[in-house]
């Protein structure tokens, strides 16, 4: 859906042409939007359709573990789009929005997307978060996120109750000259980007009293890259599709244009590093000035840091700077590399190659090494209070990449996001569910062997009874009548 934010009154030629604007940028949608195959990004596939509205009232309400989709229509000067939460007055709040502009948009430097989320009073929660295409000029999947957080020394924004949700287009295509329209129809100002929204609720602390900074020591000399005989591991086309990887060396393809997503188990206590490398072109010549780009997100696809490199046709390659390991009281750095690593969970290296290198080195694909490397022993994590939602967020996957234990948890099955109490419990389970095998399996063989001896007694010959024996029938004591008969009642 696509929504075009009202604006101040203006003239009624200016306005019919906004409308119908409008129009076409609705039909525009409906064309293209669902059709997550061809285009450059793959929703959720239970993403849920909403409508952003231009002011709170009649704002929608989004559901903490439910993924949802928009659009932001045309850009105009303020222009915004509202959605509602509901929070309590305990858990930290986490919201991530990625725009997706759609095939044969153009962006600038300076085009990106903010997010912001609001208490009833119009404050800030945090620090609205803002992303751009950057250096590469170069349509992509981009994601910003913004958080309501109730531990540490915050002012506003405690209370239970309403919250709202802001996003919105900055940079050049949302700076028209003193107009409420696209100054040219034809720009990315006149283009809508798809939208995938995320809401993640993370529960407090059993504990109330504890750390309220960041570790101020921990190990940031630049790691040794991984080195060895690469695997194949095609990326994925989103958040959702992201494939996972483990510490290691993987190979895979890239085109100009094309976004490839991955996502790296990390517990809590480990530190997670990464090397992206563009391999040489077979021909072409001169450069593109920023050709790769590989960014990491949290968990909450919250971002966290990027890097990114030129391309002149040789081999090239960009390593994520150091970060701290896993740890809960990260969140109270200031610095937002060291903020973002939080949690414990999958966290997302997304790769672009710029669709530049088309016009200089040809369509490609071109190779990419990814070197990944987890150190540090996994610790234990936070005393939660209760469990977050969805409650396998901040869970991390058992035995790696290559096997389907991926699909399992450190703490239980996938989805679960258990403790150690319903692990055991779990097993617990798994013993009553064996010893059930057990009993119904000898109960059966013990009913085939009965069978079988009453089959043979059933074909030996029938003696007759001797002449002298009495064969009058004896009687057979009745048996007791059951509590439910003759007008007992049957218990329930």
């Amino acid at each position: 859906m696509t929504l075009a934010p009202a604006g101040p009154a203006v003239a009624a030629p200016r306005a019919t042409e906004a409308r119908t604007a409008d129009a076409r940028t609705t039909a525009e949608g409906a064309s293209t939007a669902a059709d997550d195959a061809s285009g450059p990004y793959a929703f959720a596939e239970d993403a849920i359709t909403v409508k952003g509205t231009s002011d709170t009232t009649d704002s929608v309400l989004l559901r903490a573990g439910r993924t949802y989709r928009n659009s932001a229509g045309l850009t105009r000067r303020d222009g915004r789009l509202y959605y509602r939460l509901e929070l309590d007055a305990v858990s930290d709040a986490y919201v991530s929005v990625t725009a997706v502009p759609r095939p044969g948009a153009t962006v600038s430097y300076a085009d990106g997307l903010k997010v912001s989320l609001q208490d009833a009073n119009g404050r800030n929660c945090s620090f609205s978060g803002t992303v751009h295409f950057g250096a590469t000029q170069s349509p992509h999947p981009i994601a910003a996120w913004a958080s309501r957080e109730t531990s540490g020394e915050q002012y506003a924004c405690q209370a239970a109750g309403t919250y709202y949700v802001v996003v919105e287009r900055t940079g050049a295509a949302g700076a028209t000259s003193g107009t409420t329209g696209p100054s040219d129809p034809g720009s990315s100002a006149s283009r809508p980007w798809d939208l995938e929204l995320g809401y993640v609720s993370e529960p407090g602390l059993k504990e109330a009293s504890g750390p309220t900074s960041a570790p101020e020591a921990w190990n940031s000399a630049s790691p040794e890259a991984v080195v060895g005989d690469p695997k194949h591991r095609g990326g994925g086309a989103g958040f959702s599709g992201a494939a996972l990887l483990g510490q290691g060396v993987w190979k895979d393809g890239i085109s100009p244009g094309q976004t490839r997503f991955y996502k790296v188990p990390v517990d809590w206590g480990q530190q997670i590093s990464a090397t992206a490398d563009l391999g040489s072109a077979s021909g072409g010549e001169g450069s593109v000035g920023t050709a790769l780009v590989m960014s990491l997100y949290n968990p909450v696809r919250g971002f966290v840091d990027d890097v990114g490199s030129g391309y002149d046709g040789s081999q090239r390659s960009a390593a994520l700077h150091p970060l701290p390991p896993v740890a809960y009281e990260n969140r109270f750095a200031l610095n937002d590399r060291v903020s973002g690593m939080r949690f414990a969970g999958s966290y997302y290296l997304v790769v672009h190659l710029a669709a530049q290198v088309a016009d200089r080195f040809g369509e490609g694909p071109f190779g990419l090494t990814l070197r990944v490397r987890v150190a540090g022993a996994a610790g234990k994590g936070p005393a939660y209070e209760g469990r977050p939602t969805p409650r396998d967020v901040f869970a991390v996957p058992v035995g790696g990449s290559d096997d389907a234990a991926g699909d399992r948890t450190a703490d239980g099955p996938a989805g679960t996001g258990t403790s150690g109490g319903d692990a055991g419990r779990s097993g617990v389970m798994k013993l009553i569910a064996a010893g059930g095998i057990g009993t119904g399996t000898l109960l059966t063989l013990t009913l085939g062997l009965w069978t079988v001896i009453a089959r043979r007694r059933a074909v030996r010959p029938v003696r007759p009874a001797p002449e002298d024996a009495d064969t009058a029938s004896a009687s057979l004591p009745m048996p007791a009548p059951a509590p439910w008969e003759h007008g007992a009642t049957r218990g329930r």
